[in-house]
């Protein structure tokens, strides 16, 4: 039995003098500056600008024409900001067709009705509904009114808000906004 506890106790202490022995020591891989947080990994895709959304919404495509008509792609489609009051092709489809062609005939007043659409800035909802009126790049007011039914600019009822572009925002519109001193011609 001295003869075991002699072996074992070699055996232990030369296990605790090959612990002892100097191991290389690994590195541990780098840890990257942000880690992505769990259910997090969505890919982050550019923002597409004001035109660019219009397009591929394809509920635009009559303004979408009229822009490309009237010159303005390059304006919108730059740095901006810009908050677009957008009307929808239903909304074009109820101005009367002899209205709409000669609007697109007439590049200086189909102008004139564009940008009584844009005001210089981004305005979110939120901020368009504190405001009693806003001023579009043609030069006139559009008025701001929430009621019940809900919010309303230059008479349009806004019916979706908010879609974010790199170079501002668009508010969807169920109305074509014509400029006052357009409305008796």
């Amino acid at each position: 039995m001295k003869k075991w506890v002699i072996v074992i106790s070699l055996i232990a202490f030369s296990l605790m003098l090959s612990g002892c022995t100097e191991q290389p020591v690994e590195q541990p891989e780098e840890i990257p500056e942000e880690i992505p947080e769990a259910g997090n990994e969505t890919e982050v895709t550019e923002q597409k600008n004001i035109v660019q959304t219009a397009i591929d919404a394809g509920s635009f495509n009559t303004l979408v024409t009229a822009v490309q008509t009237a010159d303005l792609v390059e304006t919108l489609s730059g740095e901006g900001p810009f908050t677009v009051f957008a009307p929808t092709d239903d909304a074009f489809a109820a101005v009367p067709e002899a209205t709409l062609n000669a609007l697109l005939a007439d590049k200086a007043e189909l102008t004139k009705v564009l940008t009584y659409h844009v005001a210089s800035g981004k305005y979110m909802a939120e901020d368009v509904v504190s405001m009693g009126n806003i001023t579009t790049l043609e030069g006139n007011m559009l008025d701001v009114e929430v009621t019940d039914e809900g919010v309303f600019v230059g008479g349009a009822q806004v019916i979706q808000t908010d879609i974010e572009c790199s170079n501002g925002v668009i508010h969807v519109i169920d109305t074509v906004l014509i400029p006052p001193a357009n409305m008796t011609s």
